[in-house]
């Protein structure tokens, strides 16, 4: 059976020409070795964002929660990702899911590899696009590593969830979709969420010292749970410790909430987690004064005297 398998990877490998080497795919992280022992979760985009891979059904008896039946393409694209362990043992495939017009998948790179990952994908990428007449993906792959206690679970329940937070989506589609150009005072921003909530009679600004005591946010928190009003908007840009930790009690008791972000919404960007949950139930309004980047920075001082003055302009004046 092993040399079965030796034979058919070297078959495979031989097949494939070296790929042409392109930055995104070759270094993604520059601290990070994409050929050692990792467990990462893989996200490939149909191009143009076409629904080529299969279409969303709703629950039924076989089927308690929204699911996706595949095209025949779609199945083309599972068994070839399968296949990925069939030509390299050394990664061992944990989750999949095929949405209409991309595919997360989780991997665990178990032994050093022989090439870099992006090559790896690059051939899935390739053997899968055979069927297709056309060009099937978009260019290169997102990959997020999964290092943190806890993250794998976490990662595999959204992987399977993403069929019913799709169904969501469709359901509530104002709530998932970014508005431009909304006046807040003198500030053009950008939104995502129930918008109603600006209007909303009873609204309160969290705005919390950096140098708040873990006692002091314990008692703030500890009011909001005795709260019996549970219709307060909460308004935050959630920066400090103490903002995110009354920020999530509020989440957890059920407040619906006004956040104020320093970085706006990418394409197709969504809400993940309990924001996600908290948009579809009209409980959550995203705002952000500027746009979409890529870079990792530290908010700045003037940044974070904007978003606490936006907020005391929602909670005050609108």
């Amino acid at each position: 059976m092993e040399d079965k398998r030796n034979k058919q990877r070297k078959a495979w490998i031989k097949k494939h020409p070296a790929i042409e080497k392109k930055p995104s795919m070759l270094r993604r992280m520059s601290e990070h070795d994409y050929q050692a022992p990792c467990i990462y979760m893989i996200t490939i985009v149909v191009k143009d964002h076409k629904s080529l891979l299969g279409t969303l059904q709703s629950s039924d008896n076989n089927h308690p929660h929204p699911w996706v039946e595949l095209t025949s393409l779609g199945c083309l694209v599972r068994d070839e990702w399968f296949n990925i362990h069939i030509h390299h043992p050394e990664i061992k495939l944990f989750s999949l899911q095929i949405m209409p017009d991309h595919l997360h998948g989780i991997i665990h790179v178990t032994q050093r590899l022989p090439v870099h990952l992006g090559k790896i994908i690059g051939y899935f990428k390739k053997d899968s696009n055979k069927a297709h007449d056309g060009t099937l993906w978009e260019e290169s792959y997102h990959d997020r590593i999964l290092q943190r206690s806890g993250q794998l679970e976490q990662m595999c329940r959204y992987v399977e969830e993403n069929p019913l937070r799709l169904w969501i989506k469709k359901s509530q589609p104002n709530y998932f979709t970014v508005y431009h150009n909304i006046a807040i005072g003198n500030t053009q921003v950008e939104i995502m969420g129930n918008r109603f909530l600006l209007n909303h009679p009873v609204k309160k600004q969290v705005q919390c010292s950096r140098k708040m005591s873990e006692e002091e946010i314990e008692a703030s928190r500890q009011l909001l749970k005795e709260c019996a009003n549970k219709d307060i908007v909460l308004v935050s840009p959630c920066i400090s410790h103490g903002e995110k930790e009354i920020m999530k009690c509020g989440f957890l008791e059920g407040f619906p909430q006004i956040i104020l972000l320093e970085n706006g919404f990418a394409k197709h960007q969504k809400p993940q987690g309990r924001q996600f949950k908290a948009c579809s139930e009209g409980k959550l309004l995203l705002i952000a004064p500027w746009p979409h980047h890529n870079d990792r920075k530290t908010i700045s001082r003037e940044q974070c005297l904007q978003l606490n003055e936006l907020a005391r302009i929602i909670v005050e004046e609108l």
